[in-house]
């Protein structure tokens, strides 16, 4: 496949790592900061006192005048100054390699390089989002951002590019491996990549279409403002702040999960007739309680799934819905029933089971599950210039953050 104009430059860098024999990397992983709920952070934060959540999710400390983003800031800088976190001597890629068990109990691989990718400021096409961001956390990031001068963690995109996933394979000698098991029994594999010869090799693959943000879009925007920040400061001059660290796969199904991300009703009037408002749009079908049966019966009809206090129901999509949704995915189909509802509060969970769990002891009204986004989905989504509802793909397994964190800021 060969693209004609801008394409992203993927570059090696000098990854602050830790000393795996005053921090093993099983005791400081942490997952991304928006899949941690409150009781996984502190015991992350238990975990070991340079465990990446400190300064991924950082909390306020009563002890200190700092605010929370300040505090993230000094507690890297102590693990530099004290040799826990170690800059790379050279500049590398980073292979990274998740192994998982899938939901059909299949052993599963991802493997993908960890660069610095420069920003598509101009909106060349370089970079293509596939999903809208809402306010409130990228003002979280950039507030980070801005405090520590440092990629916590990566943003992942796809390539377009074929064999990028067979050239990451041969680029890995195993030399240098950090490995870790998550919560999830996930095992993760970062090598690093010094060869110059496999180094250029990668990137040329990189460089060579453009590249589909999967999961990240908040901290991708966040990076874009903060790269005008700081050339605003600088006289226009470009630096580490013109480039993001990213995760890049190879965009196809035998590399990549993709889940749904289901939602959860609450605040509705009391007594509203919920299921009647939804006739409108989606044909109402008798569907099992079970939330793994209701799934699998969801796929056999190509209908959503809503579990409220009166049981289970099939949504088998109208034509009235069909017709008015921007785009073939269920968060779409959902958003048109959605805005004829008086006003309610909507939240996002990952999985069936989390979703329904809330109806179930009385703290919502209804969960509607939806079905998984397809891979060739997200990759027409991005080229057509158009983006999904925020929270409609939730890629499976989550890269960890704490395996390696990039220098935004040019060192002092």
């Amino acid at each position: 496949m060969c693209y004609q104009g801008a394409v992203p430059r993927f570059e090696p860098f000098a990854g602050l790592r830790y000393d795996d024999d005053v921090a093993p990397a099983g005791e400081v992983i942490a997952p991304p900061y928006d899949v941690v709920d409150d009781d996984e952070r502190a015991a992350l934060g238990q975990r070991s006192p340079y465990n990446a959540i400190h300064v991924e999710l950082p909390e306020d400390d009563p002890s200190s005048p700092l605010d929370r983003y300040a505090h993230a800031a000094s507690l890297f800088a102590e693990w530099q100054h004290e040799g826990v976190l170690r800059r790379d001597d050279v500049p590398s890629l980073y292979l990274y390699r998740m192994r998982f068990v899938d939901e059909l109990g299949q052993q599963r691989s991802t493997l993908g390089v960890i660069g610095a990718m420069e920003m598509d400021v101009a909106n060349a096409g370089v970079v293509l989002p596939h999903e809208r961001t809402m306010p409130k956390p990228k003002g979280d990031r950039l507030d980070l951002l801005r405090a520590t001068g440092i990629n916590t963690s990566p943003i992942w995109g796809l390539s377009l590019t074929p064999g990028l996933a067979a050239a990451c394979e041969a680029a890995s000698d195993g030399e240098g491996a950090v490995t870790a098991t998550d919560d999830e029994g996930v095992v993760h594999e970062l090598v690093p990549v010094v060869d110059p010869v496999a180094i250029a090799t990668i990137a040329a693959l990189v460089g060579s279409s453009p590249v589909v943000i999967a999961d990240g879009h908040h901290r991708y925007e966040t990076a874009i403002f903060n790269r005008e920040e700081q050339r605003a400061e600088n006289g226009d001059r470009d630096g580490p702040h013109d480039l993001v660290m990213t995760l890049v796969v190879e965009l196809t199904p035998n590399e990549l999960v993709v889940q749904p991300i289901h939602r959860v009703i609450s605040g509705l009037p009391r007594d509203f007739p919920l299921r009647e408002a939804l006739v409108a749009w989606f044909e109402l079908r008798p569907g099992p309680s079970e939330p793994g049966a209701l799934i699998v019966a969801m796929r056999e009809t190509g209908a959503l799934g809503l579990v409220d206090r009166d049981g289970s129901t099939l949504l088998v999509p109208r034509p009235e819905v069909e017709e008015l949704a921007e785009a073939d995915l269920d968060s779409c189909r959902l958003d048109v029933a959605l805005a004829t509802l008086p006003t309610h509060d909507l939240t996002y969970q990952h999985g069936a089971a989390n979703a329904v769990g809330p109806v179930t002891d009385g703290r919502a009204d209804a969960a509607v599950l939806l079905r998984a986004a397809g891979v060739e989905q997200i990759a027409d989504t991005a080229h057509s210039g158009h983006r999904m509802p925020p929270k409609t793909t939730f890629f499976y397994p989550k890269p960890r953050t704490g395996l390696v964190y990039r220098e935004v800021r040019a060192s002092r």
